[in-house]
C-alpha cells in the first residue's frame, strides 16, 4: 500500500515522515543530510579584509578572470534556488522523504555559496560590477537558461525516473560536478600558489565540500534508477555526452577574450581534463549499479566515498588535452 503525498494546498493526505507506509529508507540521502549538519558554516565568521589589497595587486586581466570565476559560481548557485525546486516537489510527490530533506538543505546551501561569493565581490570592491560578468556567452545562456532549466522544471509535471535522472545528470554532475568544480580547484590552486585570497580560499574550501555532497546525491539517484530498470542506464549516458561539449564550450568562452595566454596559465584543457575524468568516475560508480537491488543501492555510501577520494586527490595534471578524455566517457551500454 503506498502513501500518495499531494503537496498542492488543502490537499496534503498525509505526512511522510509519520508515515508507517510508502517511505522509502534510504540511508545515504539521511547521510548527506547529517554530514552536511556537521559541516555547517556560515559566510559572515569568514575574514575578507586581507582580499581587498590581494585583489588590488593584481594585473587587470587577472582581476577580471577572478571575477569571471566568481561570478560564474554565484550563477550557479543563485539558479538552483529556482531551479531545483520541481525536484523538491517530485521527490516529496513519491514519498523519497530522504532525498526531499536532502534537497531542502542542498537548496539552503546554494543560497549561502551565492551569498558568500557576493560578499566577497563587496569586499574587493566589485559588489555593483556583477552584470559585467553575467550577462554575456551565449554557451552559458543555453547551459543555465535552456538546458539547466529545461532539464529541472520538467520535473514540475513528469516526476519519471527517466526526468529525475535527466535533472541529476544536468544539475548534479554537469553544472555542479563538472563546471563548478572545475573552477573550484582552479581558484584554490590559484589562491595557494600565489599566497593569495585568504578568505576566497576559505570561501571555496567549504563550498567544494558541500558541492560534493550535491553530487554525491546525483549520483546516488541515478544508480538507484538504474538498479531499478536497466534501461535507465542509457538514458544516464545519452544526457551525459549531450551535454559534456556544452560544458567544455562555456569554459572555452569564458578564457577566449584572454587569448592564448590567460592569467594565472590558467587553460581550458587544464581546467576541464580533471573534471571530465571525474565525470567518467561518477559513470562508472552509476554503472556498478546495474543488476543490483535498488534496496542495496539505498544502503551503499560508494558515491559519498567516491567524492570523498576525488576531493582527496584534488584536481588534475596541468595541461593535460581533455580531448582523449572526452573519448573515454563513451561508457558501453
Amino acid at each position: 500500500m503506498s502513501l500518495t503525498r499531494d503537496i498542492e494546498p488543502r490537499r496534503h493526505l498525509g505526512f511522510g515522515g509519520g508515515a508507517r507506509i510508502a517511505r522509502r529508507p534510504d540511508p545515504v540521502p539521511r547521510q548527506l543530510f547529517n554530514d552536511g549538519n556537521a559541516a555547517f558554516w556560515n559566510p559572515g565568521d569568514i575574514d575578507l579584509s586581507r582580499d581587498e589589497a590581494d585583489f588590488a595587486a593584481l594585473t587587470p586581466d587577472e582581476r577580471r578572470l577572478t571575477c569571471l570565476f566568481v561570478a560564474n559560481l554565484i550563477s550557479i548557485g543563485e539558479s538552483a534556488l529556482q531551479d531545483l525546486q520541481p525536484f523538491v516537489t517530485a521527490m516529496a510527490s513519491e514519498s523519497g522523504r530522504d532525498d526531499e530533506t536532502y534537497l531542502t538543505q542542498l537548496v539552503f546551501e546554494e543560497a549561502k555559496h551565492a551569498q558568500a561569493f557576493r560578499a566577497w565581490l563587496d569586499a574587493v570592491g566589485m559588489g555593483d560590477c556583477l552584470p559585467w560578468f553575467t550577462e554575456g556567452g551565449d554557451v552559458r545562456r543555453q547551459n543555465f537558461l535552456e538546458e539547466l532549466a529545461w532539464s529541472l522544471y520538467a520535473l514540475t509535471d513528469d516526476h519519471s525516473p527517466a526526468a529525475q535522472i535527466r535533472a541529476a545528470v544536468t544539475h548534479h554532475h554537469v553544472v555542479e560536478g563538472c563546471l563548478a568544480l572545475a573552477c573550484y580547484t582552479a581558484a584554490a590552486r590559484i589562491c595557494r600558489s600565489r599566497g593569495i585570497f585568504p578568505g576566497l580560499l576559505r570561501i571555496i574550501e567549504h563550498i567544494a565540500a558541500d558541492e560534493r555532497r550535491h553530487v554525491a546525491w546525483g549520483t546516488f539517484t541515478c544508480r538507484r534508477h538504474v538498479a531499478a530498470d536497466d534501461a535507465n542506464w542509457a538514458i544516464v549516458l545519452q544526457r551525459t555526452q549531450e551535454l559534456l561539449p556544452l560544458a567544455t564550450r562555456m569554459i572555452g568562452e569564458m578564457l577566449a577574450p584572454f587569448g592564448p595566454g590567460a592569467p594565472f596559465g590558467v587553460s581550458m584543457q587544464g581546467l576541464m581534463a580533471s573534471a571530465l575524468s571525474d565525470v567518467g568516475r561518477r559513470l562508472d560508480s552509476v554503472a556498478l549499479a546495474r543488476g543490483r537491488r535498488p534496496d542495496e543501492i539505498g544502503r551503499d555510501h560508494a558515491p559519498i566515498r567516491l567524492e570523498h577520494e576525488i576531493g582527496r586527490e584534488g584536481g588534475r595534471a596541468p595541461g593535460e588535452d581533455d580531448r582523449g578524455t572526452v573519448v573515454a566517457l563513451r561508457r558501453q551500454l
